[in-house]
């Protein structure tokens, strides 16, 4: 029998470690991934201010597993009914049982201009690229602009102003950070308090927030707006996510079984998820590991039922996930915002449990010396 698991983010690798303890020896586990590495999404905007967090927040796959097969390549094309998805090597890969993992790529909308104009960031790739564009506009002065200010965009921007600080340049009297959200507050789909405590961060720190305005078209040096025409020197987009190449950018609904069909299942940002109580699972890295608990008991339960002596009997009940985190944690520049409960925290408080959630992350997949390292860039 064979489980395959198509992607290596946090659902991807959290659900891997899982089925190797969970499934029978002899029951085969495949891990496909475009690269060999396993990078943590959520801490890539720290690498546009410091370099070096790269080599702790991106850890050899390799390193991570005990019996599963990895295989780096592409994923090009999923059949999820047959299970089978069609690798960019021309290789195929065939499961008894699979879980679509694949994560997400960035939207553009369909907004004329905006893929040709603007960087994501999806990557240590992108980091690099934004911080040698936003280098060269203090060098000589402009404006920079990340359009979208959920969690993604609010952290580029505190990491951008803080860089201009230590090169020297004054925000915003060299060096304009501008924040465009379509919607009418930053941290959009959060509790007003904590949106309220996100706003005066990114305040505090001479970034000018623009909400309520939505992009229309973008060309080389603006952004056409329904409020008006909006010049930039550098544009970073992460307006929102779409679903992978393979899938069409497809990101299909999933009950709280997660189950997409017989053979397949489909979580974290790959998925759009309504768990137990019927409400939607929001994209996030927590929300991908607690999802890959309930899809490994799920595909266990269902192995050892093919297995058993009678498999004509009725399929087992399936696990359902529900959504449920002790609260949510952004990162501003050199502050934070954390919300524990009903209780918003900024300061020290607030970035030393940001710093802890990453190195806890490391620590929880073996990762030690890079959780310490990661630790103290956090901390700096």
């Amino acid at each position: 029998m064979h489980v395959a698991v198509l992607g290596a983010g946090y659902a991807g690798v959290a659900l891997t470690r899982k089925l190797e303890s969970r499934l029978p020896s002899d029951v085969d586990i495949t891990l496909v991934n475009d690269s060999a590495d396993h990078v943590l999404v959520h801490e890539t905007h720290r690498a546009i201010r410091r370099p070096a967090v790269a080599d702790a927040i991106s850890v050899p796959i390799a390193d991570l597993l005990d019996r599963a097969e990895l295989v780096v390549d592409r994923v090009v094309d999923v059949d999820a009914d047959a299970g089978r998805a069609e690798l960019g090597s021309g290789d195929t890969v065939e499961w008894d049982y699979g879980a679509l993992c694949l994560g997400s790529e960035t939207a553009y909308y369909d907004i004329e201009g905006l893929r040709d104009h603007s960087t994501p960031l999806k990557s240590l790739d992108d980091a690099a690229t934004v911080r040698a564009d936003f280098l060269d506009v203090v060098a000589h002065g402009g404006r920079v602009v990340v359009g979208g200010a959920g969690l993604s965009g609010v952290q580029v921007a505190g990491e951008l102003a803080a860089l201009a600080r230590e090169e020297g340049a004054d925000v915003p009297e060299d060096v304009e950070v501008v924040v465009v959200e379509m919607l009418d507050d930053v941290a959009p789909n959060f509790p007003a308090n904590f949106r309220r405590a996100v706003r005066e961060q990114l305040t505090e720190r001479g970034v000018d927030v623009e909400t309520g305005t939505t992009v229309e078209a973008v060309f080389d040096d603006r952004l056409v707006t329904d409020d008006g025409d909006l010049r930039y020197d550098q544009l970073i987009w992460t307006g929102g996510i779409a679903g992978d190449d393979a899938v069409d950018g497809d990101r299909p609904v999933v009950r709280a079984d997660l189950r997409l069909t017989d053979r397949t299942f489909a979580l974290g940002d790959a998925a759009r998820a309504v768990d137990a109580d019927g409400e939607p699972v929001p994209a996030s890295a927590s929300a991908a590991i607690r999802e890959a608990k309930t899809v490994a008991e799920n595909v266990a339960r269902l192995v050892d039922h093919e297995r058993s002596a009678d498999p004509d009997d009725f399929e087992p009940r399936l696990a359902r996930y529900r959504f449920e985190v002790p609260g949510w944690l952004v990162s501003v520049g050199d502050g934070a915002v954390a919300q524990l409960g009903p209780t918003v925290l900024t300061g020290a408080a607030a970035k030393a449990s940001k710093a802890s959630v990453g190195a806890g992350y490391l620590t929880s997949v073996g990762a030690v010396d890079r959780a310490l390292k990661l630790a103290e860039e956090e901390l700096l």
